[in-house]
C-alpha cells in the first residue's frame, strides 16, 4: 500500500516535551547538607555555562486551573521491566508518537490509539529502533485495511525498500493479508485480521522477522536483498475502516555489557573526583562526591539500559552521555538523564527535581516512576536531537534539542559520539548500579 506524503504532525499531548525546563543555578537544584558540596559542585558546572535565578512558582489564585494528573498505566510486569522492556504507549495520550498526515483523526480512545478517518498514512514512534521484539494487540473492523510498519522511514513510498509492511488485512489483490510482509513474504494460508482483538508477536533482528498472531507463528523471514533495513521508526498504518491499537510494547535486543561485574575495567575515574567507586557483589557502589565514572568508549547514537538503587532518600545523581572526556577542570561536559525520587505535594507528576530520567536542565519527567531503596531500570534512546527516556518502561521524557550545535551539550546541541558516565554528586551520595549495557543504533535513514 502507497503512503500518501503529506508533511509530519507532532501529536504530543503532553507539554513538557516541547519547552525546555529553567535551568537552576548549579548541577543540581537540591541543596546540599555539607558546606563543602557549593564549592565542589562548582568545579562540575559553573566553567561551562552561566547561572540564572531559580525560578520561582506563582502563588495559587481562586482563577488557577486545577490540574488533573495523567493517570499511570504501565502494562508491563516486573520480569519484563527487569528484562529490559519498555511500552510504547501510556494508554492514554499519544505521548511518544507522530504522525506523518495531518489529516488523519489519530486519538486515545478507552484505552486504545484508534483512528477512522483521513488520508492513508502512519503514526510514528519519533525514535528508530534495530533489533527487537515487539507486542502489539489490534482490532480492526470488517473490510479494513492497516498494518504496523518495521524499520520504516518517515514517509515510506516503496514497501519492498522503505519499510517492512506487517500488513492487516482480510484480503489483498496480491494474497498480502494479515501477517505477511507486503511485496516481501506471506503466509502459507489467507488470514483474516478483522473481529475481535489479536496479538502480534513480532521478532525483528539482523535481516530475519519472525511473525506471531495469537501466539502461532505464521511467517519466518530473511531479507537477503540488497535492499535489507537495518533500522528506523515503528509506525502504526491508518489506511482504510477503523483500526484500533494498545499494549505496544518493545524489548531492544543485543546490547552489550558496560560493566563486567567483577571491576572497572573500560571505565575511569575522571581526575579530581572525590567520589568512591567501588565493585561490591556484582554492582558498582558510588559513594561521596562530587565525582564521575567515566566510560573508555563513546557513543552517538545509541540504546542505553542500566539498573540503579538509591540508599537513601532524594538523593542526587544521574547518567552522562556524549559527553567530552572529564578533566578536573571540566568534569562533566554532557547531557544528563537525572536521578532524583522526590516528587512534591504527594504527586509523582510533580518532580521536587526534574525528576528521575529528566534531562536535567532540560526537560523536566513527566512523572516521578520510581522509589527510593527499590531498584529501577532507565532506558534511554538517542537518535540525533532526539533524546527519549523510559523509567521502569514508562515513558517519562522524549525532547528535541534546538539549540545550535556545540561540542559541549551544555552549551548547545551535540550529536558527536561521546562517553557516559555515572555520577556522585555530593557527599550524601550513596547509589549502587548493575546490569549497564548499551547498543549502537544504525543510522535509520540508509539500507
Amino acid at each position: 500500500m502507497r503512503l500518501a506524503t503529506a508533511g509530519l504532525l507532532c501529536l504530543f499531548l503532553c507539554v513538557s516535551c516541547a519547552q525546555p525546563t529553567p535551568e537552576p543555578a548549579s548541577e543540581s537544584d537540591a541543596a546540599a547538607p555539607s558546606e563543602t558540596t557549593a564549592a565542589q559542585t562548582d568545579a562540575a558546572s559553573a566553567e561551562s555555562e552561566p547561572t540564572e535565578p531559580e525560578p520561582t512558582e506563582p502563588e495559587p489564585t481562586e482563577e488557577t486551573a486545577v490540574e488533573t494528573p495523567l493517570p499511570y498505566h504501565n502494562p508491563l510486569t516486573s520480569e519484563q521491566i527487569a528484562d529490559g522492556w519498555i511500552s510504547l504507549f501510556d494508554g492514554h495520550t499519544l505521548f511518544g508518537w507522530e504522525s506523518n498526515d495531518p489529516g488523519i483523526n489519530w486519538t486515545v480512545q478507552d484505552g486504545a490509539i484508534t483512528a477512522d478517518s483521513g488520508p492513508i498514512g502512519l503514526l510514528l514512534t519519533t525514535v528508530p529502533f534495530a533489533d527487537y521484539e515487539f507486542h502489539c494487540e489490534f482490532r480492526m473492523e470488517a473490510g479494513g485495511n492497516s498494518g504496523v510498519f518495521l524499520r520504516t522511514t518517515t514517509k515510506p513510498e516503496d514497501v519492498t525498500t522503505d519499510c517492512y509492511e506487517l500488513n492487516i488485512s482480510d484480503d489483498h489483490p496480491e494474497g498480502y493479508t494479515t501477517g505477511t510482509l507486503v511485496g516481501r513474504a506471506k503466509t502459507a494460508e489467507p488470514i483474516a485480521g478483522s473481529g475481535d482483538w489479536k496479538t502480534f508477536d513480532v521478532r525483528v533482528e539482523g535481516n530475519r522477522i519472525t511473525v506471531r498472531l495469537d501466539g502461532e507463528e505464521v511467517l519466518d523471514y530473511t531479507d537477503d536483498s540488497d535492499s535489507a533495513r537495518r533500522s528506523g521508526l515503528i509506525g502504526l498504518q491508518k489506511n482504510a475502516g477503523k483500526i484500533e491499537f494498545r499494549n505496544i510494547l518493545l524489548h531492544p535486543l543485543n546490547l552489550e555489557p558496560l560493566f563486567n561485574g567483577e571491576d572497572l575495567t573500560g571505565w575511569n575515574i575522571v581526575p579530581g573526583s572525590k567520589s568512591e567507586f567501588a565493585v561490591e557483589e556484582g554492582v558498582i557502589r558510588v559513594s561521596d562526591g562530587p565525582g564521575f565514572l567515566e566510560t573508555e568508549g563513546t557513543y552517538g547514537d545509541f540504546i542505553f539500559q542500566a539498573e540503579a538503587i538509591t540508599h537513601g532518600d532524594e538523593l542526587n545523581s544521574g547518567y552522562f552521555f556524549r559527553a567530552m572526556k572529564g578533566t578536573e577542570e571540566a568534569p562533566s561536559h554532557g547531557y544528563e538523564v537525572q536521578i532524583h525520587n522526590g516528587y512534591k505535594n504527594d504527586d509523582r507528576t510533580k518532580p521536587a527535581n526534574a525528576g528521575t530520567g529528566a534531562i536535567f536542565r532540560r526537560v523536566e519527567a513527566r512523572r516521578v516512576v520510581p522509589n527510593d531503596h527499590e531498584w529501577f531500570t532507565t532506558t534511554l534512546v538517542t537518535s540525533g536531537p532526539r533524546i527519549a527516556v523510559w523509567v521502569d518502561g514508562y515513558h517519562v521524557v522524549d525532547w528535541v534539542d534546538t539549540r545550535d550545535p556545540d561540542e559541549n551539550p551544555r552549551r548547545g546541541m551535540r550529536t558527536d559520539p561521546g562517553h557516559i558516565s555515572l555520577q556522585g554528586h555530593d557527599p550524601t551520595t550513596d547509589l549502587s548500579f548493575r546490569n549497564l549495557r548499551i547498543v549502537e543504533t544504525p543510522d535509520p535513514t540508509a539500507p
